[in-house]
């Protein structure tokens, strides 16, 4: 079992920067291949990164190549978004999952999510 709280959202111009956190219980974080999906009003839920459990691989949605990077940092149980270059578009809810040992981006098999974190993008 884990338990997935975000932090880091809120409201930014376009251009502007964020960084999102998600905390992660349990003594079993490197057991775990975490992401960040995203959701906005109407649309279907998106992959935005994924991290395997070492750290290593990485995987990111074209729309988000070269402005977002995700890492994680094992000692604090915990999963990074680092957002620059904001844009109108990222407007979301931006959500933290795991999935038990696979690398996958497919958030159906996700089986532990967070609450969600806000992030809206003005232009």
């Amino acid at each position: 079992q884990v338990q997935l709280v975000e932090s880091g959202g809120g409201l930014v111009q376009a251009g502007g920067s964020l960084k999102l956190s998600c905390a992660a219980s349990g003594r079993t974080f490197s057991s775990y291949t975490m992401g960040w999906f995203r959701q906005a009003p109407g649309k279907e839920r998106d992959t935005v990164a994924v991290i395997s459990r070492s750290g290593v691989s990485t995987y990111y949605a074209d729309s988000v190549k070269g402005r977002f990077t995700i890492s994680r940092d094992s000692a604090k149980n915990r999963v990074y978004l680092q957002m620059n270059n904001l844009k109108p578009e990222d407007t979301a809810v931006y959500y933290c999952a795991a999935n038990y040992l696979k690398f996958t981006t497919d958030g159906n098999e996700y089986g532990y999510w967070g609450q969600g974190t806000q992030v809206t993008v003005s232009s």
